[in-house]
């Protein structure tokens, strides 16, 4: 559990697509969100901050809302179907891994959590960071970040 930490996110202003419905269809809906965003990433070329994909996402025991999304500038005029919001600052619990172990990763996140006796901000939004690399698509670099709750 070497690879946990805590750090503060500054707020973050993001513009993306979404997808709400059932538990049971994660963790394919997201890859399919994914893909049909990073299909429409040139629409936000001249705004995007830069090439890392956010997913933050929340959920309850049935339902989940999850995110596609490119941190930008404040847009007049958003592409079809897009939406804009901000993040505010949040101190996160993260894990740094790969697209290829996140379930294991986020079973070491809670357990290092837990044993800090850290809680997570039930009404904030948990990030997952895609820092893609389009040479090496099958296996990229991911962070977790679950939001902590102020003690």
């Amino acid at each position: 559990m070497d690879n946990c930490s805590i750090i503060t996110k500054p707020a973050i202003h993001l513009a993306g697509i979404s997808y709400c419905g059932p538990y049971s269809t994660f963790p394919d809906e997201a890859i399919r969100l994914q893909s049909e965003f990073l299909s429409r990433k040139h629409e936000l070329n001249t705004v995007s901050k830069s090439p890392v994909l956010y997913s933050p996402y929340f959920g309850n025991e049935v339902f989940a809302s999850y995110w596609a999304c490119y941190e930008v500038y404040h847009m007049e005029e958003l592409p079809r179907g897009m939406v804009q919001f901000t993040i505010p600052e949040h101190r996160y619990a993260m894990v740094a891994t790969s697209n290829k172990r996140i379930g294991e990763a986020y079973e070491q996140l809670f357990a290092w959590m837990n044993e800090r006796k850290l809680n997570k901000h039930d009404s904030a939004l948990a990030i997952e960071v895609f820092y893609i690399n389009e040479r090496h698509w099958e296996e990229e670099e991911v962070e977790l970040l679950i939001p902590l709750r102020d003690e």
